[in-house]
């Protein structure tokens, strides 16, 4: 399958925790479960549109999707905990629910990592909320002005 690329990267930091570091318990399902604040700059002036991609890399059976969020306004500079910005949709994560699940790795797995990923999209992306995060990276391949990620890690 293709996957989105581009040559233009997108800062991805959040006020909870830096890259590479530990998610905090309210961002878990050991917590409130809400996403965390996410903070982004060096969108391109021409994109169209933003998807949030949040995914377990070390997850037991292959990547496992937590987050799924499309038709993100590309002028904000930040997404705020546990909001879906106006407009934006929430698609189908691996939980099979339409909404933020955070992370949860089985108990007494070393900490998985995870991965919070923002493409930055050239075209609205006409997906309904039943699509899941392979039926966004296909219709993202070559429509992707630039990305860029944060990566966290949590254990239990």
């Amino acid at each position: 399958m293709p996957t989105p690329t581009a040559t233009r990267r997108i800062t991805v930091t959040s006020p909870a925790f830096p890259d590479g570091g530990t998610i905090p318990r309210r961002y878990t399902c050991d917590g409130a479960d809400v996403s965390p604040p996410l903070a982004l700059s060096g969108v391109p002036a021409d994109a169209t549109g933003l998807v949030v991609i949040a995914e377990d890399r070390d997850a037991p059976h292959g990547t496992f999707t937590h987050w799924l969020m499309w038709g993100v306004y590309p002028r904000l500079a930040e997404l705020p905990a546990g909001e879906v910005p106006a407009g934006a949709t929430v698609g189908r994560n691996d939980f099979r629910k339409n909404a933020y699940g955070g992370p949860c790795p089985p108990r007494g797995d070393r900490p998985h990592r995870y991965v919070f990923t923002v493409y930055a999209a050239d075209r609205r992306l006409g997906l309904t909320p039943s699509a899941t995060a392979d039926d966004v990276r296909r219709v993202l391949a070559g429509h992707t002005l630039a990305l860029g990620s944060l990566s966290g890690r949590y254990g239990r």
